[in-house]
């Protein structure tokens, strides 16, 4: 049941004036601008009021404030200039540091992990995302306790950095905290049994499983929708997709497959989030293979493919996994640049270039996974009676009929397919 506290904290979040603010170091791989274009993004996807963006040079990181004084002044006068609500930094504050720029901006700030965590809350749709986000923002609290709550029922999920300041009782916070802890990783675990036993289930009948993964908003659930036929939502917006989607796809001399759409990857994701999903995340895990969507039209797809591979290792996808790569957003590209991405593509054998909007390209990506999916079939031959139409039906459902001829009483067929759908075609005829 959501409070008034609750509704309160939405409703100013979607109407606060923000300022985004990147304190750079220097050294990083990506580009600066693009990281502050992203930050905002990222505020844009929770509803704020991006009024301001800067860039700030910080040679030597202060313990007190992260930035210098006088930066600190400048982004003051910013925000009493541009009557911000908040500032949004992309980067990781310590509580001192986040409480101090409170202090001397005098606005509400929140960090990178912070404001990835509140958009996490809100988007997360069934309960067990909900679940798993109010546990990462439970443990991301209760090593700061900046804006503490006198009850734990006022603490509102994923929801806990934007709303008002709450009575200060820190120890008896942190005792419901690890209380509600414990209780929410209870109960995750009993969802976990749940969705073992489905995973099982379809294990049992060997259907190929195709994890869709990749840097948020490089358009996986654009792809998934346009080779399962669903309506997963998909739209140019960071995190549009959080709990896993699951569905029945063909492939050519595949019966049936199951495809993944998972949450979208992002850097620097708060390793409490990581921890949280993992469970959700277990398809990906466990997928026969990964197919890496890729953001081509971005200047930093490079980079953030390189993030997609760090989060795929600290979840413990085995290396051995097979990967595929679908280098998206060709319609977003010049001519110059898509004629030398195209060229790319084709030089690589772990390659499609493709535009999951338009459908170029789609129908060569889906004849390559099928492909890379049956390696191991083989060929078979099969004798069936003339009359036995539900076997022959159950071949070609379930595998390539490459010839069949009529054999006196019989027909028989030469078929490829998996070794286990062949085992499975031998226990239904006996």
């Amino acid at each position: 049941m959501s409070t008034g506290f609750e509704r309160d904290a939405r409703e100013f979040t979607r109407g606060a004036r923000a300022i985004v603010v990147l304190p750079d170091s220097g050294g990083a791989a990506r580009d600066a601008e693009a990281r502050v274009e992203e930050s905002a993004g990222l505020a844009l996807a929770i509803g704020l009021e991006v009024v301001a963006k800067t860039v700030l040079r910080v040679r030597q990181p202060k313990p007190a404030t992260l930035i210098g004084s006088g930066q600190a002044d400048e982004l003051a006068i910013t925000v009493r200039d541009l009557s911000a609500d908040l500032a949004v930094f992309d980067a990781s504050l310590t509580p001192v540091q986040q409480r101090n720029l409170e202090t001397l901006l005098g606005c509400k700030v929140i960090d990178r992990t912070g404001l990835i965590l509140e958009i996490f809350g809100e988007r997360a749709a069934t309960a067990e995302g909900r679940l798993q986000v109010e546990l990462a923002h439970l443990d991301y609290q209760s090593g700061r306790l900046v804006r503490s709550w006198t009850h734990l029922e006022r603490q509102r999920g994923g929801f806990g950095f934007l709303g008002g300041p709450g009575e200060t009782q820190i120890e008896a916070d942190r005792r419901l905290i690890r209380d509600r802890m414990a209780r929410l990783k209870r109960e995750l675990d009993q969802v976990g049994r749940t969705r073992l036993l489905h995973r099982e289930r379809r294990q049992r009948a060997p259907w190929p499983v195709i994890a869709l993964v990749g840097y948020t908003n490089a358009g996986k659930s654009t792809l998934f929708n346009r080779l399962t036929g669903s309506d997963v939502m998909a739209e140019n917006l960071l995190f549009a997709t959080l709990d896993p989607t699951l569905r029945q796809v063909r492939l050519p001399g595949i019966d049936k497959a199951i495809m993944s759409d998972t949450v979208g990857f992002v850097s620097d994701l708060p390793t409490q989030l990581v921890a949280a999903f993992k469970a959700t995340l277990e398809e990906v895990i466990s997928a026969d293979l990964l197919l890496h969507v890729r953001d081509v039209a971005h200047p930093d797809t490079d980079a953030q493919a390189a993030d997609v591979e760090k989060v795929l290792a600290e979840l413990g996808v085995d290396e051995e996994t097979p990967r595929f790569e679908a280098w998206n957003k060709l319609d977003l590209l010049d001519d110059e640049r898509r004629e030398a991405m195209m060229a790319d593509a084709a030089r690589r054998d772990d390659v499609i270039a493709i535009s999951a909007l338009t459908g170029e390209g789609v129908d060569a990506l889906v004849d390559t996974v099928a492909e890379r999916l049956t390696v191991g079939h083989r060929r078979y031959h099969v004798a069936l009676d003339a009359g036995d139409g539900a076997a022959a039906a159950w071949l070609h459902a379930h595998g390539e009929v490459l010839d069949q001829w009529v054999d006196g009483d019989q027909i028989s067929y030469e078929v490829r397919m998996a070794p286990g759908d062949f085992d499975r075609f031998n226990r239904r005829s006996d």
